[in-house]
């Protein structure tokens, strides 16, 4: 690549719209972006035509656009970092759609107990893995197999009609503490630099800086004046609500990176903070949520779905038959881990719609595809169990939320209980 030098021979940055600045070919990657930016968009047009979560036509076209199969795109750091963005904005997003409302007494209680059983279940399946030479860290895929994803479920349920039932607010609950839980075990035991006493205290100080940002923010939302200045600038090209929310998302992110944890629990923590001060979700500023999401969906997050496709190595996948065996064997791994558990749902569903909370909460991608990039960068994953977990996410999209719909449909004419202890809000998740 082209590079400009200084006269002390260090290399400069050079005039601004060089074609070289350091050590980046600026043409290459803006060339690079684009043909992800394209292959994302061409791809989230086909998905939305075949009736495919948009996720995992773009996670195809980037294994298309790659070196498993034209060779277009490689990953190279301009692409990395924005991967990495894309990333912490989907979790960013993620504890944006946390409704802590609903976060409360019955739900909360059924919801953490099914995540403490799926992690047992997942526990027990990955040592059986482990012992059977299909997997090399037990338990981070045990961790891997905990997850839910939330923005596929949502829009599901949406269509359903299920959203604001005692049915939809389990799955949306469950998917929550599921992102929430795993996130916080992958930090505990795959992150920082020192044991997990030191990682335990590192998330304890990131937590309390967390409370006190919360309590500083609420307590300046009181004030009539500041709330007056936030509505007069919100959508002026001052844009105050949307900088002041990327303010929380990139410094909970650097910090937690900071400290040793992942970036992507600070910005998960600054997703739910945003959540807990912003109250007001469609009086004052109806549009606030929509430009985070445009910022995150437009740009960030379709590059890291992309990106991970890039990356996804096809050619150890089918290297041999036993890896490709791997893929279902992971998707029934999935199945079972979040599936068994709805079971304790049966206290306040009928026998179908738990069967079919099971199902849907069985669904799994964005939290596989990260998991699987940070075991791949700590060497406690091979490549070909990296496509395989993928390649079990990928399907339990296509499968499962198709699967839980059709028997939703099916149970149609039994009406599903309504909520009779949950509190009810507007509805207010968005989908991706």
């Amino acid at each position: 690549m082209a590079e400009h030098e200084r006269a002390d021979g260090r290399p400069g940055a050079g005039r601004l719209g060089a074609s070289s600045v350091g050590r980046v070919d600026v043409t290459e990657v803006l060339l690079d972006i684009l043909i992800v930016l394209v292959a994302a968009k061409a791809a989230a047009e086909l998905a939305e035509r075949v009736n495919v979560p948009a996720v995992v036509g773009e996670i195809v076209a980037g294994i298309v656009i790659g070196p498993s199969v034209l060779g277009w795109v490689e990953v190279d750091e301009p692409i990395a970092v924005l991967a990495l963005i894309g990333l912490a904005f989907l979790l960013f997003l993620a504890g944006l759609e946390i409704d802590f409302a609903r976060l409360r007494g019955p739900v909360l209680r059924l919801t953490v107990l099914g995540f403490a059983l799926s992690f047992g279940v997942a526990v027990l399946m990955s040592v059986g893995l482990g012992a059977a030479g299909l997997v090399d860290t037990p338990l981070l895929v045990a961790i891997i197999l905990c997850a839910t994803s939330l923005g596929v479920l949502v829009p599901v349920l949406k269509d359903a009609g299920e959203i604001a039932s005692t049915f939809g607010q389990l799955i949306i609950a469950a998917a929550s503490i599921a992102d929430f839980g795993a996130i916080i075990l992958l930090t505990i035991f795959f992150s920082g630099e020192g044991g997990t006493g030191s990682t335990l205290l590192l998330l304890g100080s990131l937590f309390a800086l967390a409370a006190v940002v919360f309590v500083v923010v609420r307590g300046a939302e009181r004030s009539a004046r500041i709330r007056a200045d936030l509505v007069r600038l919100q959508d002026t090209t001052a844009q105050i609500r949307v900088r002041a929310a990327l303010v929380l998302f990139v410094g909970f992110a650097a910090i937690a990176q900071e400290l040793g944890l992942e970036a992507i629990l600070g910005a998960f923590i600054a997703g739910a903070i945003v959540s807990l001060v912003d109250s007001d979700r469609v009086m004052t500023h109806p549009d606030f949520r929509r430009k985070l999401e445009a910022i995150g969906f437009g740009f960030f997050i379709p590059v890291f779905f992309v990106t991970s496709g890039v990356r996804f190595d096809l050619d150890a996948l089918t290297a041999s038959a036993s890896n490709v065996a791997m893929v279902p064997v992971f998707l029934g791994a999935l199945l079972l881990v979040r599936g068994l558990p709805a079971l304790v749902y049966r206290r306040v569903l009928d026998g179908a719609h738990t069967a079919i909370a099971g199902i849907l909460q069985a669904t799994s991608l964005p939290f596989i595809v990260a998991a699987t990039a940070i075991g791949m960068d700590l060497g406690l994953v091979d490549a070909a169990a990296s496509a395989a977990l993928i390649g079990a996410g990928l399907l339990s999209v296509l499968l499962f939320p198709l699967a839980g719909l059709l028997l939703l449909r099916r149970s149609a004419p039994h009406a599903t209980p309504q909520p009779t202890h949950v509190d009810r809000g507007a509805p207010s998740w968005q989908a991706p």
